[in-house]
């Protein structure tokens, strides 16, 4: 990050004492000019020790070379030393009267201030900038960016701050580590290693799991058919840890300098990673990708462009066939016109997490969030200093519950090398997303042979007649996990093809708090006389009337009877014990016909539908509680031929 931070400033500064002539330089030493040429010629090829040394013999020869004090301090906020960079600007800016290198030493000192957390000289320096600047828009618009920011840093300090704690050195054992993610259940942290501090040492993902006790364990390469000599970096796993996407820079069949891959478990092994193809992947930079809990939708940041800003958040979607759609643009509700890095959805789906440049905040990258409830993305906000300073910020990660963060935090040493290590926050209730999401997860086998089955697993939105997600259980092991997210009343389907299907009930329309909840599903064959429990047909009480949210299960009905030509049912209405056995009779009879009677209007045959009441005459559980009263009051759906 540190270099692209450089590479970022050196375009803004481009433009800067290089366009003046030798003529118009503050110092006649014809030695102190010579060292001061020589020295940029080092300095734009990254070597910043070599140009600070000839810088220095340059002032030597003349202390009051404006050009050099610049200079020198641009070579120093390369390398972050923001003390010295400020110390020069300072004194290169006092040394000189003409407008055109004032407005340089504002500039770049209104950055430097925001950077350092001195918000009230950056305004002052910005401000003088902008007043006097009318030619330079790309300039412009930066420094007003930044003067935005200085004022909003300066209005929002607080005095509070996360819990904060580094990982144990067992997980921050190597020089860089970096955008760590987990699994909706906390079980696993995937996050990239770097062997060194360089931009082109060896990166790779590594994945820490926990134990018994809630330790995090020794990482361990993911995967050997993921890891390769070359470069893996920055990576996202689905809520199931079963979909990967990672990037790759070189080694691969690789559209552009950077592409985004796709790995899937299956048992305990990664498939070889593919490439996502060119609808995801362009000839720019793809990276720092973030996928939905059900690892069907995907943000990531690209440089191309058609984008609104230099960096820009896309979004692409796997569709019916598994194919990556065409990815299109956040749009101006998320991106600006400077960088937007680092997304990250949370498992609510409603939640998106990002870094920013372009918006207001502390200084460098701030991390901010956008909520929406349908399509539309809010205006986002930012995190506020509980996490965000006048230092970068970025690769945030919200666990599924809401209740812990997780960040990289990079510094320089005195040594001069970088360290990047990984922290653990705990995030304060009032700070939490508004929609905490946790998780449903099991096995799911054949009823009579308890072999591992791959079904689907469909999330719907009862009220809005909405899927919400689609995953699919291990061919291997049969496990599956959604994610249940707090606002909804859902309905959850098992499907596959050659069974019956299999529905549960989840309201959390109007839940504060919920637990994970494990359930083990054992499908049924689609023979004479299987029978599933149709969870999510609903009546009020002593009604018969269908109410609205059972559509999503009565469609389900209705696919699988158009897919099963030959299959007649019978529907069953059932009671509990309550009230009198012949009233009970007659309105379980009535709710049948009522769920009859909707079949026959879509269109399937009324010849291959038995309806029946039953009463309270066939109980699945005691009638002496509530919880056992309830499972008795049913609607059946059971294959008689």
């Amino acid at each position: 990050m540190a270099i692209f931070r450089i590479l970022i400033f050196l375009f803004f500064t481009a433009i800067t004492f290089q366009a003046l002539s030798q003529a118009e330089l503050s110092t006649k030493s014809k030695k102190a000019i010579e060292l001061y040429t020589v020295a940029d010629n080092f300095r734009v090829r990254g070597q910043f020790e070599e140009a600070i040394n000839l810088l220095s013999q340059a002032l030597a020869k003349d202390r009051n070379f404006v050009e050099a004090y610049y200079r020198r301090g641009l070579t120093y906020f390369s390398l972050k030393q923001y003390a010295n960079a400020k110390a020069d600007y300072e004194m290169g800016l006092s040394l000189t009267s003409d407008l055109r290198k004032q407005k340089v030493f504002w500039y770049d000192l209104g950055e430097l201030y925001l950077l350092s957390g001195d918000y009230e000289k950056a305004m002052k320096v910005l401000s003088a900038f902008i007043n006097n600047e009318s030619q330079n828009k790309p300039k412009l618009a930066r420094a007003t960016a930044l003067f935005r920011s200085a004022e909003f840093a300066s209005k929002n300090q607080s005095t509070k701050s996360y819990h904060r704690r580094e990982l144990s050195d067992t997980v921050n054992r190597f020089v860089m580590q970096y955008f760590p993610v987990l699994t909706a259940d906390q079980r696993q942290l995937i996050f990239t290693r770097r062997a060194g501090d360089g931009p082109n040492d060896d990166e790779d993902l590594m994945v820490s799991k926990k134990d018994d006790k809630g330790r995090w364990t020794a990482p361990e390469s993911i995967s050997k058919n993921i890891n390769t000599p070359l470069n893996e970096g920055t990576c996202s796993i689905s809520a199931d840890g079963r979909r990967l996407i990672f990037t790759s820079c070189s080694g691969r069949d690789g559209i552009g300098s950077c592409d985004l891959y796709e790995s899937i478990k299956e048992g305990d092994v990664w498939t070889t990673p593919k490439n996502l193809g060119r609808n995801v992947n362009t000839s720019e930079w793809e990276s720092q990708p973030s996928l939905s809990a059900d690892g069907r939708t995907l943000y990531f940041v690209s440089d191309r462009r058609a984008g609104v800003g230099r960096r820009d958040i896309w979004i692409s979607t796997l569709d019916e066939t598994n194919t990556w759609t065409k990815a299109v643009n956040a749009g101006n509700e998320i991106n600006s016109l400077f960088d937007e890095i680092s997304p990250f959805i949370h498992a609510n789906d409603r939640t998106l997490y990002f870094a920013s440049n372009g918006l207001p905040g502390f200084g460098g990258y701030d991390i901010f969030y956008a909520e929406r409830d349908s399509a539309e993305w809010e205006n986002p906000q930012n995190i506020g200093n509980l996490i965000n300073d006048h230092e970068d910020q970025f690769s945030f990660f919200i666990t599924a519950d809401g209740k812990k963060g997780y960040y990289s935090h990079e510094e320089t040493l005195p040594s001069g090398l970088s360290r990047s290590k990984i922290y653990e926050v705990q995030i304060p209730a009032e700070n939490q997303v508004r929609f905490r999401s946790n998780y449903v997860k099991g096995i799911i086998r054949d009823k009579i042979t308890k072999a591992s089955l791959k079904a689907s697993v469909e999330l719907i939105n009862i009220d809005r007649n909405k899927r919400v997600s689609l995953v699919e259980s291990d061919s291997i092991t049969g496990d599956y996990l959604m994610v249940l997210t707090q606002g909804a009343e859902y309905a959850l389907y098992i499907n596959k093809k050659g069974y019956l299907f299999k529905s549960f009930n989840f309201n959390y329309s109007g839940i504060n708090d919920f637990e994970p909840i494990v359930i083990n599903i054992d499908l049924e064959k689609a023979t004479a006389g299987s029978m599933v429990v149709l969870n999510n047909v609903f009546f009020d009480l002593d009604k018969f009337d269908l109410k609205p949210k059972s559509i999503p299960e009565l469609e389900k009905i209705i696919r699988f009877m158009r897919e099963n030509q030959q299959v007649r049912v019978e529907i069953s209405g059932h009671t509990d014990n309550s009230g009198q056995p012949t009233y009970n009779k007659q309105l379980s009879q009535k709710r049948a016909l009522s769920v009859f009677h909707y079949l026959t209007q879509k269109g399937i045959d009324k010849d291959r539908l038995v309806p029946i009441g039953h009463g309270s005459d066939k109980p699945l559980a005691s009638n002496d509680s509530e919880q056992g009263r309830q499972q008795n009051r049913r609607i059946e759906f059971r294959i008689i031929k």
